[in-house]
């Protein structure tokens, strides 16, 4: 289960950005897997949902949030949940 005490609260400046989000005019199975979905399945569903991301106004913001909430799932910000685990742990090093 996601751990929600990070995510911020309801304060609708925090989440205005979602509304501009390329992904809202996508269909939403585009950027989260089925379960068992592997290979090249998956990675051209990924980067079929990156590409949406990619002309987002909002990339920026939706990368960031993922990051800070440690999000478990999907392509957000143009980022798989791989490539999050990745830049998180490389600022995990500098941190340290």
């Amino acid at each position: 289960m996601t751990e929600i005490s990070r995510l911020p609260g309801p304060v609708m400046d925090l989440w205005e950005w979602q509304y501009e989000g390329k992904c809202r005019e996508a269909d939403p199975t585009l950027f989260f897997h089925p379960e068992g979905e592997r290979g090249s399945a998956r990675r051209r569903r990924a980067e079929a949902a990156k590409a949406v991301c990619g002309t987002c106004p909002v990339i920026d913001a939706c990368r960031e949030h993922s990051l800070a909430v440690r999000e478990p799932y999907g392509v957000w910000g143009g980022l798989s949940e791989e490539e999050r685990t990745a830049v998180l742990q490389k600022r995990l090093r500098k941190a340290s």
